[in-house]
């Protein structure tokens, strides 16, 4: 079986050598860092196996990998993958369940805790000397507030969705959540409740039509202008010019994305305007990415691709 890498630098550097480690064992493994639509046909022409993290795959691409028989995603959202042409075509598509669920809300909370305690405007006064200068021991402004006794809203509550949960109950939240399936033993709420009443807003669904655009304008004015909005979902579950705009009046808190409807994040992105205030934390879609998760995916896949040459389901999105 032959297995090929479309775009295996996502991945890190630093996981080249445990790639054929992991899947040497099961076929003929070759990796490319990158594949562009100019060498596609080349880099898959005779792939069993096509692993990948965000290239798109589609009708107007997928013939051309004739001897296709599985993808495998790198990742839980396969959004990048036309999957109902798969489907019509007989070739299995496995996602990865579960794997970083740890990672994402570490990030979730991090960015949590950094925003409500301004942590950027603070560690930027030592930075600068002002500190040494000012002559007083300590500095309290911006006021900062505790997160024990905040409402935390939780959008989506699957596996990540819980941990953050899990954590924010911890540290003395009241937790909201919406999710399309009311859960027991949480507080389940409606879309415009939860934006009402959260000061800590964290977004955990995947994208698809119904959550795309999900958190637009109308809804962010519902929120309270401290309010901080939380993204490491998918960049287009949000009006990304909305957000941007509200942060620059003043009617959000802040704001932490991890995500972004095009990624990398171009030169006319609503958020470059944004991107040096001390309320806006971006990163670069690198929630999924700490080295246990990331050993932790290949592991997974290599187990879908195993499972799929045994004949049985796993992890099977088609």
């Amino acid at each position: 079986m032959r297995i090929t890498f479309l775009d295996a630098a996502t991945l890190g550097e630093d996981l080249v050598s445990h790639i054929e480690q992991i899947f040497g064992a099961l076929g003929e493994v070759t990796v490319y860092e990158s594949t562009n639509a100019k060498n596609f046909a080349d880099h898959v022409h005779d792939a069993d196996v096509l692993i990948l993290n965000k290239y798109k795959l589609n009708s107007g691409n997928l013939p051309m990998a004739s001897s296709l028989k599985l993808i495998c995603v790198s990742a839980t959202g396969y959004d990048n993958i036309d999957v109902a042409y798969c489907k019509a075509n007989g070739i299995a598509v496995c996602n990865v369940v579960g794997y970083s669920t740890q990672c994402v809300s570490q990030l979730t909370v991090g960015m949590a805790l950094s925003l409500i305690t301004h942590l950027t405007e603070y560690t930027k006064f030592v930075e600068s000397g002002e500190y040494t200068r000012q002559g007083i021991a300590n500095r309290l402004f911006p006021v900062y507030h505790e997160i024990a006794g905040k409402t935390w809203g939780i959008v989506g509550f699957g596996n990540i969705g819980q941990q953050v949960g899990k954590v924010a109950a911890a540290l003395g939240c009241r937790v909201l959540v919406n999710k399309r399936t009311p859960v027991d033993g949480w507080n389940c709420v409606d879309f415009d409740t939860i934006c009402r009443e959260s000061d800590i807003l964290s977004i955990h669904v995947p994208l698809n039509d119904e959550t795309r655009g999900m958190l637009d304008a109308n809804h962010i004015a519902m929120m309270k202008k401290n309010a901080i909005v939380i993204n490491v979902a998918r960049g287009a579950v949000t009006d990304e010019s909305a957000l941007a705009d509200a942060v620059k009046k003043g009617n959000l808190g802040g704001i932490g994305v991890d995500v972004y409807s095009l990624e990398p994040m171009p030169e006319s992105h609503p958020f470059q305007a944004i991107k040096s205030l001390p309320n806006v934390l971006l990163t670069p879609h690198m929630a999924w990415g700490g080295y246990e998760t990331r050993i932790r995916l290949l592991e997974e896949m290599a187990e879908n691709i195993r499972a799929y040459q045994n004949g049985a389901y796993r992890c099977r999105v088609d």
